[in-house]
């Protein structure tokens, strides 16, 4: 009966479906890989909330070049840790960070490079603040920042990707995304390869920032694309099962279409 799947036709539709069904599986596994990634950073970001902090050394490695360099990026094990550090902020360079979302507001992150003893700096997200009347990107009012010596408690947040243009608006730097690698090239000092999002300081800082939120990643989006690409897998080789048994009893005369009735033929109901 399924000898006509030897046949050139049915042999290149056998190959396609399972083309098809072996990339669906691919894409499956390939956010299977995502999940597991996501589930991590999640993980980590739980443990960093309840873990002491470490010194900063222990978390980031020190810059080596010289100013406007940048040093390595945290490793995966250490991102969203908690660390501490002691330095004097620097109030020439500022950082406002545009078109940044926190409960649905859209305003400002202020970056302060916090200069360490060494002369190497680290980024510190001082937290969110809105902006002037006026609009989304007008300039805010920034509080001061604290003189003299200042001691940080924050989490590792690795260097956001692409970055965009960085610019000078009366007197601060400003930009659309965190890049640590592009602002540390308007900076006069080693830079490390990550930010601190504030968590603490000493003295305390302004009570008008808002502390930007640390969002888990919604890593059961990705489980159930994998649960998607799965059932797709399977449902294209079912689909070439059912197709060829449909044949295979066609061509048996086991699914010949019976005769329609002719009810006018049929004699009349008796009164």
């Amino acid at each position: 009966m399924y000898r006509f799947l030897l046949t050139p036709r049915w042999l290149g539709a056998l190959a396609l479906t399972l083309v098809a069904a072996a990339v669906m599986v691919m894409l499956g596994n390939w956010q299977l890989d995502r999940y597991h990634a996501r589930t991590a950073v999640n993980e980590r970001i739980d443990a960093g909330s309840r873990m002491a902090p470490a010194p900063l050394r222990d978390a980031l490695p020190a810059p080596t070049g010289g100013a406007g360099s940048v040093g390595a990026a945290p490793a995966e094990r250490v991102e969203w840790s908690r660390v501490t550090a002691t330095g004097r902020y620097d109030a020439d360079n500022v950082v406002l960070v545009r078109g940044r979302t926190v409960e649905s507001k859209v305003g400002f992150e202020v970056l302060a490079p916090l200069v360490l003893a060494d002369g190497t700096a680290v980024l510190v997200d001082r937290g969110w603040i809105p902006p002037a009347p006026g609009g989304a990107v007008a300039m805010p009012q920034v509080p001061d920042l604290p003189a003299g010596e200042v001691t940080v408690v924050g989490r590792v947040h690795p260097s956001e990707p692409g970055g965009g243009e960085v610019s000078r608006r009366d007197g601060r730097l400003e930009t659309r995304r965190i890049a640590v690698g592009k602002l540390a090239r308007e900076l006069p000092y080693p830079l490390h390869g990550a930010y601190l999002l504030l968590d603490e300081q000493t003295p305390a800082d302004n009570p008008s920032f808002r502390a930007v939120p640390i969002g888990h990643t919604n890593n059961w989006q990705n489980f159930g694309y994998v649960i998607q690409w799965w059932i797709f897998a399977a449902m294209s080789l079912v689909g070439y099962g059912w197709v060829a048994r449909r044949e295979a009893r066609r061509a048996a005369g086991l699914d010949t279409p019976k005769a329609p009735v002719d009810r006018a033929a049929e004699p009349a109901a008796s009164a």
